[in-house]
This record gives C-alpha cells, sequence and structure tokens, in this order.
C-alpha cells in the first residue's frame, strides 16, 4: 500500500515574489485587455465580468463602491415596500440595485431601486431598461453630490416621472416630480412624517422606519 506524499510548499523569499508579482502594481496584463476610459463601447460595458456596481457614460464606466450593509438595508425595506404596493394592484413591475437603465444612448445608471409600470413593459430587456417610471437612491457618504446633484439632472433629462432621494445623513426622504425637464419637490420629508409619491397615489412609506431598518 503506498502512503500518499504531502506536495511541499515551495519557499520564496518575499522580495523575490514582490519582485515577480510587481507589488503594489495593478494587474496590468488583465487591465491592458480592457478599453482605454472614453473608448468603452455599450457591447464591452455589457460584457463586464464580476459583481460591482458599474455605470457608463459616453465611452467612460464609473466603478462604484460596494454598498454597506446600511445602506442595503434601506434601500431593500424600500424596494419591499414599493413592490407590495405595485404588486397588489398589477401595477407593473420593481427591481433592486444592479439594473441598468438606459437614460440616452451610451447613457447608463444602475439605481438602488427602479419601478416601470406594465404598459411600459415593452421598454424591459434582460440586459438593461429604457429608462423608468420611478427610481430612488440612497444617498452614499462618498457620492453625495452624485446622488444629490448629477443624477438629479440626469434623471429628470431622461424623463423619468420621480425620483426619491433617500438621504441617512441629513435622516430625510426628498421625493421630486417632472415638471417638463425638470423636477420639482413634491416634499421633503422627515422623522416622525410618512413621505409620499406623486406618481403613485396611495403610497408611502414611514420616514422612521425607513432609517430604522439602516440600524440608525
Amino acid at each position: 500500500m503506498e502512503t500518499a506524499v504531502a506536495p511541499v510548499e515551495e519557499k520564496v523569499a518575499p522580495e523575490e515574489r514582490d519582485e515577480a508579482l510587481g507589488a503594489g502594481e495593478p494587474a496590468w496584463d488583465i487591465a491592458e485587455l480592457f478599453p482605454c476610459q472614453g473608448a468603452w463601447s455599450e457591447e464591452e460595458y455589457f460584457s463586464l465580468p464580476g459583481n460591482r456596481l458599474v455605470e457608463f457614460r459616453h465611452g467612460w464606466i464609473e466603478v462604484l463602491p460596494i454598498p454597506t450593509e446600511t445602506h442595503q438595508r434601506i434601500a431593500f425595506l424600500i424596494a419591499r415596500l414599493l413592490a407590495a404596493f405595485v404588486e397588489a394592484r398589477s401595477l407593473g413591475i420593481v427591481l433592486f440595485s444592479g439594473t441598468r437603465v438606459r437614460l440616452a444612448p451610451g447613457k447608463y445608471r444602475e439605481p438602488d431601486v427602479v419601478f416601470m409600470r406594465a404598459e411600459h413593459s415593452a421598454r424591459r430587456h434582460e440586459q438593461f431598461w429604457e429608462g423608468a417610471d420611478l427610481v430612488m437612491e440612497v444617498v452614499s457618504p462618498d457620492y453625495r453630490r452624485h446622488d444629490l446633484e448629477t443624477k438629479r439632472r440626469e434623471y429628470a433629462r431622461a424623463g423619468i416621472p420621480e425620483y426619491w432621494i433617500v438621504d441617512p445623513e441629513e435622516k430625510r426622504i426628498e421625493v421630486l416630480a417632472l415638471q417638463g425637464r425638470r423636477y420639482r419637490v413634491h416634499g421633503v420629508f422627515t422623522p416622525g412624517t410618512q413621505a409620499t409619491s406623486a406618481a403613485l397615489p396611495g403610497f408611502m412609506v414611514a420616514v422612521d422606519d425607513v432609517f430604522a431598518a439602516g440600524g440608525e
């Protein structure tokens, strides 16, 4: 009977390993397989592997940070509440973070929560949606201007009827309703109040419950 022999681990001096791998450097051999910023096509964007949130804007990709637990708990709660309201009335479909929304040719965002009405189902595709009827974003501490200003402008230009900005830092929910090509403020809701929708009459969420879900 032969006795199995354990493999001998190869000993490599730290300085040899670091020199061989280029310690501290990106994996350039892999990185060079991808286009340069500004030269990405939509097909190349769609084919990106991995589980990172990546948005696309006219040949440029924007890699977003992985959401925190607080961020995800808040987004998950409002997504569940919206989905329950929508499904009970057969109004359409609600999806969670990771759904690509095309705002214009060559521009895609991935809102935290998205809703599309049933009558607009032809705008839903496997890889992306063509716009949306309502989007929600939970403001990230490092991307406040992105959510508060940039996406507000982009979602309005894309004709998305309603945009919810859920701000854990300020403990408030701002609901914006589209008027022409710009948003008007439907309401700014703070603890002790119910945030309501202009596009979906009857839908409301308790602000206290939203931020309690994040462990605040």
